[in-house]
């Protein structure tokens, strides 16, 4: 079982985030609602990138925080989300960062899916400056370096 969030509602009409499949092979992130009407313009166009209001707030513990991921049928159709990261002491309300890529307006409704919320554990890394890194058989190979 994993951590226990809670959930204000901002508006009344808000949606919880809800799994769509559970049990043992169910779904790595909980689906995230509309609570507002948006359309986002065509690419390139003021408006095709817009902050759209789920109408809630979280309050996650000290030991979580929760990345934002795009939903598939929406990214197949151009729509994808961008600044996707809700930190463990953030209480404000969760705005999805929706962008659309195509060449046509994009409507979004109250109610419908918008994007994923993940649940992830949070570890805090300690960085400490090298001169060197130590070799691996991938090196410095970057973007393309497998061949696709």
């Amino acid at each position: 079982m994993g951590p226990k969030i809670l959930v204000q509602r901002l508006v009344a009409s808000a949606q919880m985030p809800r799994y769509a499949h559970a049990g043992a092979y169910g779904d790595l992130a909980a689906d995230l609602f509309a609570a507002e009407a948006a359309v986002l313009a065509p690419v390139g166009q003021t408006g095709s990138t817009q902050a759209v209001r789920t109408g809630l707030a979280m309050e996650l513990p000290s030991t979580h925080g929760a990345l934002v991921e795009d939903r598939s049928g929406l990214a197949v159709r151009g729509i994808t989300t961008l600044a996707g990261v809700i930190d463990p002491g953030y209480r404000g309300e969760l705005k999805i960062v929706l962008t659309n890529l195509t060449n046509e307006p994009q409507m979004v409704a109250p109610g419908h899916r918008i994007a994923q919320l993940r649940i992830v554990q949070r570890i805090q890394a300690t960085f400490e400056e090298t001169d060197m890194l130590a070799e691996t058989p991938r090196g410095v190979a970057g973007f393309g370096s497998t061949g696709a």
